[in-house]
C-alpha cells in the first residue's frame, strides 16, 4: 500500500473528530464513539491487530478515563462545596476590589493562577480549577472554559514540577541519545530552548485570548476591546514568561512555570490594584437573560448570597490549602512524594497483551489529594448544614455521568492507535505512520512542522508527557536523518505538545464537564483552533529561523 495512502486511512479517526465536532459542531458523547469504531475497523482490517489486543487498548483507555473523571470529579466537588457554602459570592465580591474589567480577571485568574496549578499538579487539573472559579465571577461558562483551555499551554512544557521533559523526553529519547552526550545535560537544554520559544510568543498570549474573549462574548463582538488591554495583557505575560525562561536558564525544568506563576501573580495584582495599565474602560460580558446573553453560553450562576459570615481569608482558604499541599506533595524536597506514589493499583498485560497496562496513584491523583480531600474539609469548616454538603455530592455525580461516555470512547480511541505498534501487518503505529509520511514530504522544513506533531500528539492523548514519549523519539531521529539540531527540534516537540492542550478532546470535554456545558465541546475546539494553530505556527517558524540563523551550531 502506498505510504500517502496508508498515512491517510491512519489519519481517519483524528479528522473524523476534528470534522464531526469542530466541522459539524456534534458533541463528543456523539462524536467520539464514531472516532472509536473508525480506529476499531482499521485496525481489525489494514494493521490487522488480534482482537484480543483491540478489546485490551479499548479496556485500557477506559481505565485510564477514569482517572481523568477522578480529577474532575474532585474539581468539581470543590467547586460545589464552596457555591454552597457561600464562598464563591465571597471570591466574587473580593474580586471586585482588585478590578471589575473581566479582561483582567482572565489574565489573572486563567492565565496566572493556572499557570501555577498546572506547574505544581499538570495533567488537566488548571482547567478543571480555574474554569469553575471564573464562571463563579460571572463569566459565561463556555467563555470561562475557552479562556482556561487557551491559558492552560505555555506553562505545559514544565507541568507537574517538569514531567514532560524530565520524564517525557527522557523517555523518548533514551537509547538514541549518544553515550557522550550526557541525558541530563540534554534536558537542561531542552528545557532552555523550550522556555526560550514560549517566551517570544507566550508573552502575547493574553493578548491573544483577552481579543478572543472580547471578540466572541462581549456585547459588541468586537477584537478592538480587546485590544484596548493589550498594554496590561503584554505586561501579564511577560511577567510570567521572563522569570518562566529564566529559572529554566539557571535551575532547569523542574520550577519555570511554578516559579514564573508567582512572580507573575504579584505583579499583575500589584498593578490591577494600583489600576496601573489598566484599560480606562471597564469590559463586561451582556448580563444573563439580555438579548446579548447566547444559550449556548450555558447558564449564569444563580445569584449565592449565603457567603455573608465568610471573611475573604476563609473564602480563599481552600485554594489556597490546594496550592499548599500540591507543592508539598509534587516538590521533592519535601520527600512527601515517593510515600504517596508508593500506593498503586495496577494492572499489567491487560488480556495478555503485552505493553498494553493500566496503574492508579490514588493518593497522587490530585482528584483525590487535594481536591475532594479539601471540599471534604471545607463543609465542617463553613459549618455547612448535612442537606447542603449531600447536593454538592449529588450535583456532582449528576454532572460527571454524561462526560463519562465521551472520555470512555476518546480514551479507548487513543490507547488503539498508540497500541496498533503491535499488528500482524508488519506496520508502524498508525500514529508514527501518519509522521513519517509528513517528514518525507516536508524535508528541510521539518521545523515548521515539528510543533504541530506535539500538537497532534496532545490533541489525540490529552498529555504532554505523552505526546513527547510517542513522538520525541521520532523527531530526534528526523532531525538527526536532516543533519538538523535535534535539541531545537525536540524543544519544539516540547512546545507543540504543551499547545495542543487547547483543544485536546480530553480537556475540553473536562473543561464543560466542571462548568456545565457539555455537548459544547465542537464549539470550544473551533474557537480555539484559532490560538492553536497561530502559536504552532509561530513556533515553527521561529524554529526555522533558530536551526538555519540564529542558533545552528546547537546540537
Amino acid at each position: 500500500m502506498p505510504a500517502w495512502l496508508l498515512a491517510a486511512l491512519a489519519s481517519l479517526p483524528i479528522l473524523i473528530t476534528v470534522i464531526l465536532m469542530a466541522g459539524l459542531m456534534w458533541p463528543a458523547k456523539k462524536a467520539m464513539p464514531l472516532a472509536w469504531l473508525a480506529a476499531t475497523a482499521l485496525a481489525a482490517l489494514v494493521w490487522r491487530m488480534e482482537a484480543a489486543r483491540i478489546v485490551a487498548a479499548s479496556l485500557e483507555g477506559v481505565l485510564m478515563a477514569g482517572n481523568i473523571l477522578i480529577i474532575v470529579f474532585g474539581a468539581v466537588l470543590l467547586q460545589n462545596t464552596l457555591t454552597k457554602g457561600g464562598a464563591m459570592a465571597v471570591i466574587t465580591r473580593s474580586f471586585q476590589g482588585i478590578s471589575r474589567d473581566r479582561r483582567v480577571q482572565a489574565v489573572i485568574i486563567g492565565w496566572m493562577f493556572s499557570s501555577f496549578i498546572e506547574g505544581a499538579a499538570g495533567f488537566g487539573t488548571p482547567a478543571a480549577l480555574a474554569a469553575p472559579l471564573l464562571v463563579g465571577l460571572g463569566f459565561p461558562p463556555l467563555a470561562a472554559a475557552v479562556v482556561a483551555l487557551i491559558f492552560n499551554s505555555t506553562s505545559v512544557t514544565f507541568g507537574a514540577v517538569g514531567t514532560p521533559v524530565l520524564f517525557g523526553v527522557r523517555t523518548a529519547v533514551s537509547g538514541v541519545l549518544p553515550a557522550s552526550v550526557p541525558m541530563q545535560q540534554y534536558l537542561f537544554q531542552v528545557g532552555v530552548w523550550s522556555a526560550a520559544i514560549h517566551l517570544v510568543l507566550g508573552s502575547f498570549l493574553p493578548l491573544l485570548a483577552v481579543c478572543l474573549l472580547t471578540r466572541f462574548f462581549g456585547p459588541n463582538r468586537s477584537f478592538r476591546e480587546g485590544l484596548a488591554a493589550a498594554p496590561f495583557a503584554i505586561l501579564g505575560g511577560l511577567a510570567f514568561t521572563v522569570p518562566y525562561f529564566l529559572v529554566a536558564l539557571l535551575f532547569g525544568p523542574e520550577l519555570p512555570s511554578v516559579v514564573g506563576a508567582v512572580i507573575g501573580m504579584f505583579i499583575v495584582v500589584t498593578a490591577a490594584r494600583k489600576g496601573f495599565l489598566v484599560p480606562k474602560n471597564n469590559f463586561d460580558f451582556p448580563a444573563a437573560g439580555e438579548a446579548g446573553w447566547q444559550q449556548e453560553w450555558g447558564q449564569a450562576p444563580e445569584p449565592d448570597d449565603t457567603g455573608g459570615r465568610l471573611s475573604v481569608f476563609a473564602a480563599w482558604f481552600p485554594y489556597a490549602l490546594i496550592a499548599l499541599l500540591l507543592v508539598m506533595t509534587r516538590l521533592p524536597a519535601f520527600g512527601i512524594q515517593p510515600i504517596l506514589r508508593s500506593v498503586v493499583l495496577r494492572w499489567d498485560n491487560i488480556f495478555g497483551q503485552d505493553g498494553v497496562r493500566y496503574s492508579f496513584e490514588p493518593l497522587y491523583s490530585p482528584g483525590i489529594m487535594p481536591f475532594a480531600l479539601v471540599a471534604v474539609l471545607t463543609a465542617p469548616l463553613y459549618r455547612m448544614k448535612r442537606e447542603s454538603t449531600l447536593f454538592a455530592w449529588r450535583t456532582t455525580v449528576k454532572q460527571l455521568v454524561p462526560a463519562a461516555v465521551a472520555l470512555f470512547f476518546a480514551v479507548g480511541m487513543v490507547r488503539i492507535l498508540v497500541q496498533s505498534a503491535q499488528n500482524q501487518a508488519g506496520l508502524d503505529s498508525m500514529l508514527l505512520v501518519m509522521s513519517r509520511y509528513a517528514s518525507q514530504a516536508v524535508g528541510n522544513s521539518w521545523p515548521f512542522v515539528a510543533p504541530f506533531v506535539g500538537v497532534l500528539g496532545s490533541f489525540i492523548a490529552g498529555s504532554n508527557t505523552v505526546s513527547n514519549i510517542m513522538f520525541g523519539g521520532f523527531q530526534y531521529t528526523v532531525a538527526e536523518a536532516l543533519g538538523s539540531s535535534r535539541t531545537l527540534t525536540v524543544a519544539l516537540q516540547a512546545v507543540g505538545g504543551a499547545i495542543g492542550n487547547m483543544i485536546c478532546v480530553h480537556n475540553v470535554v473536562a473543561a464543560c464537564a466542571v462548568v456545565g456545558i457539555l455537548g459544547r465541546e465542537g464549539k470550544i475546539i473551533r474557537i480555539n483552533l484559532l490560538p492553536a494553530l497561530a502559536y504552532a505556527a509561530g513556533a515553527g517558524l521561529l524554529g526555522l529561523l533558530l536551526v538555519f540563523r540564529l542558533a545552528p551550531g546547537v546540537f
